[in-house]
């Protein structure tokens, strides 16, 4: 099964919204400044920022919402932190229930003002997830025009496999961390079936959350040295620019998820795509991941 649905090449991100402090004519200024560097897929989830970070960019959209037409929105659901603001749940859980997606869906789409989501997530592995039911939510959120499309995030290769095999539409990206430290993806199979159904994966977390460099462990140390190297080679701005590239390079076309409210390095990301790897210098940042040469 195939779709038309396509992500841009870099995805924005905004769980950290609430952290930057920002008016909402900035937070306006931010989301232009990603759609005129061509970012136009907006990545969110209800839960991010406590419930915040939504509503937050559904305050800047306010501002302009003819910009709604130029973006795709998309959000994220199934988990349920034991926040403050839900006194009510004492330990954090996950809910793929039927009731709790269409109710999420909802309430996302209040806090972002719009009336549709372009892509709906499933956003952790429930162990409790009943294929069929979640099959059911989506059939009813697409009947009535709530949500263009589908996906997962964090899912394993059978997982993924699983809820597709029940659902109508074809599944169309796992949200998965892709990162010069996280390479499990990479080895469990879960790139190769978005590669064998022609997926493009989206990639959150490529910079290891800064950890590359600052991280005082080995693995970083490793990573840092190898990256500063390759970043002269190829005349790069900086570390991050060859990270996506090494993202970017693996054959499922991950797209990267940039987490930054900083117009400079956002548009040094996109910048990145200008980087080209070959082989050897992929292979020397995964040796520097593994701290071993491959078999």
């Amino acid at each position: 099964m195939t779709s038309a649905f396509q992500l841009s090449d870099f995805v924005a991100g905004f769980w950290r919204m609430t952290d930057w402090n920002m008016s909402p004519q900035q937070r306006l200024s931010l989301v232009q400044h990603y759609l005129d560097l061509g970012v136009t897929s907006m990545d969110h989830a209800d839960i991010y920022g406590q419930y915040q970070c939504e509503a937050q960019f559904g305050e800047a959209l306010a501002l302009a919402p003819a910009l709604r037409q130029r973006m795709q929105l998309i959000s994220k659901c199934g988990i349920k932190p034991a926040f403050d603001c839900h006194p009510e749940r004492y330990i954090n859980h996950y809910d793929t229930s039927a009731r709790h997606i269409i109710e999420s869906v909802e309430q996302s789409l209040t806090r972002l003002g719009t009336d549709y989501l372009d892509l709906l997530l499933i956003h952790r592995p429930d162990p409790l997830m009943d294929a069929d039911e979640v099959a059911q939510a989506f059939d009813r959120l697409r009947q009535t025009g709530k949500v263009l499309h589908f996906g997962v995030s964090n899912f394993g290769p059978a997982q993924f496999q699983l809820l597709q095999s029940r659902v109508s539409t074809p599944l169309v990206t796992n949200q998965l961390e892709i990162s010069p430290q996280r390479l499990t993806s990479l080895h469990d199979g879960s790139l190769d079936l978005c590669q064998q159904l022609r997926i493009s994966p989206m990639a959150w977390s490529s910079l290891g959350g800064g950890n590359i460099f600052t991280g005082t462990d080995e693995q970083s140390q490793r990573l840092r040295q190898t990256l500063a190297r390759i970043t002269a080679e190829v005349g790069a701005q900086d570390m991050s620019q060859v990270i996506y590239a090494w993202v970017r390079m693996l054959p499922s076309r991950p797209v990267p998820i940039i987490g930054s409210g900083n117009m400079a390095r956002i548009s040094a990301a996109v910048a990145s795509t200008r980087i080209e790897l070959d082989r050897q210098q992929w292979f020397s940042i995964w040796q520097a991941s593994t701290g071993h040469s491959v078999p």
